[in-house]
């Protein structure tokens, strides 16, 4: 804390000589502050990635079916802290089951896809299954009588998503995906108190900005295939469709328009590396930016930021880094409005998902995510990936 300290002194300092910024030097030194405590009468500890009440006896009973994208380990850490008892996995992939074992040895290697789904002491089952897989997994999941939670692309395509909304109509389970760009990031779960609070008045417009590096080395064959993970915006797009959503309030919503493209990966033609959207709701307006050009150098997988336009003031969300301070870190707040500005640093604040999902499992609720908000954000996403304008791969 006392190195966060002066990382923040000497980031007002330098900051003050920045016209823009030059009103810092101004602010009560309290303002400056700006940093966020763990509510006093609760004990957190730190578990890897998130922040975990103690102790939460295990109140559901969960399996893993397909572990081809590492959010899988999130999705898991989270469900746990929130409460639930990892019971069993199964992953067609060898390799990656023996390394999951290794992580979550309380799990047992189930032999089946078949063992996981018809064990009737499993509540819910999680995945990370290709997303090509997803949305006919999740059928059979509520089909079995059991909820599902997905990783992103929860769904990639209109005729799929059509299906699973009748199915989870008739059976009444929980599809809900894990947007951890939301759920997962204490920078933006911060943004959500402040709005809610009223710190920038009534939301207009949110800009979202998904950059990602593409490591190619470490990428399997059905990364490149669009068929396969559904193209830009229907991956990275579908995170911050559900941030718009939630931030404007929006309950219905249409794309203005949309393009994606391969700019700068003419060897894999099947892939896409740019794509944009402009979307109105009946709650604000967005922007969303997606691409895969972050530089190896930057330090991150990925500059992420989101910025949150009200009626009296503005967000802004570093999420994974922030280049403007002197350690990078990630999870700062930029809070302008009415009453000055705050720098926040949001690295200690609780992620509430985990336990918001499970007692929603337990109690037929949606406090964590609504089932139409589910559907709406993965629709935007998309009609804007169906119906988006293809860039060149030459640009003039």
């Amino acid at each position: 804390m006392k190195e966060l300290e002066s990382n923040r002194r000497r980031f007002i300092k330098e900051s003050a000589a920045v016209a823009g910024l030059a009103l810092l030097s101004g602010l009560p030194k309290e303002t400056l502050a700006g940093y966020e405590h763990l509510p006093s009468k609760t004990t957190y500890t730190d578990s890897g990635n998130i922040f975990i009440r103690n102790p939460i006896a295990p109140k559901i009973k969960f399996g893993v079916i397909g572990i081809n994208h590492g959010h899988i380990n999130g999705m898991v850490d989270a469900v746990i802290a929130g409460g639930g008892e990892f019971v069993s996995f199964y992953s067609k992939e060898t390799d990656l089951g023996a390394q999951f074992a290794k992580k979550y040895p309380q799990a047992k290697v189930a032999a089946s896809e078949a063992e996981v789904l018809e064990n009737s002491a499993i509540q819910v089952i999680l995945s990370s299954i290709i997303p090509d897989e997803r949305a006919p997994l999740g059928l059979k999941v509520m089909r079995h009588g059991k909820d599902y939670l997905i990783d992103k692309p929860g769904i990639i395509t209109l005729e799929e998503l059509a299906e699973v909304r009748k199915v989870q109509k008739e059976t009444k389970r929980i599809y809900s995906i894990m947007y951890s760009e939301r759920f997962e990031n204490r920078g933006t779960v911060k943004a959500g108190d402040l709005v809610k609070a009223g710190e920038i008045g009534k939301v207009i417009q949110t800009i979202g900005i998904g950059p990602h590096q593409i490591n190619p080395k470490t990428r399997p064959d059905w990364f490149w295939d669009k068929k396969r993970f559904g193209g830009i915006i229907c991956d990275i797009g579908s995170h911050q469709f559900d941030q718009f959503l939630f931030f404007t309030g929006s309950t219905q919503a249409h794309v203005v328009s949309s393009q994606v493209g391969n700019v700068n990966h003419p060897h894999y033609p099947l892939f896409e590396d740019f794509g944009d959207v402009v979307v109105r709701g009946n709650g604000g307006m967005g922007y969303v930016r997606t691409d895969w050009f972050t530089p190896d150098g930057l330090g991150s997988w990925g500059d992420g930021r989101l910025t949150i336009l009200g009626t009296e003031g503005y967000i802004e969300v570093r999420k994974n880094i922030d280049v403007g301070l002197p350690d990078h870190a990630g999870n700062h707040v930029y809070l302008a409005n009415n009453k000055g500005v705050q720098l926040i640093d949001a690295n200690k604040v609780y992620l509430p998902f985990g336990e918001q999902f499970v007692n929603d499992v337990i109690n037929r609720t949606e406090t964590a995510m609504s089932q139409e908000h589910c559907f709406l954000a993965t629709e935007l996403a998309l009609k804007a990936q169906k119906n988006a304008e293809v860039i060149p791969l030459k640009l003039s």
